[in-house]
């Protein structure tokens, strides 16, 4: 597994949580965001760090294409 691709929002467990957990057990693991949600929500209310990697829905499959490229040569 070299890319976990997971929702901001999620029942039970949210994505930061999922990310923390798999990256513990494979720290290499990179991780990819997305949300319908717009960044400065996400960012400002706590949600997630500046840094992460987020593709803002809706995307197309050409979009998240590219973001997948850029997130694992990053």
């Amino acid at each position: 597994l070299t890319l976990l691709f997971t929702d901001v929002v999620m029942p039970d467990i949210n994505g930061r949580k999922l990310a923390e957990e798999a990256q513990r057990r494979k720290p290499d693991l990179k991780v990819l965001y997305t949300s319908g949600y717009t960044r400065n929500a996400i960012v400002h209310n706590g949600v997630l760090d500046t840094s992460v990697q987020l593709i803002s829905k809706p995307f197309t499959l050409e979009q998240l294409a590219l973001k997948i490229r850029e997130v694992l040569t990053a």
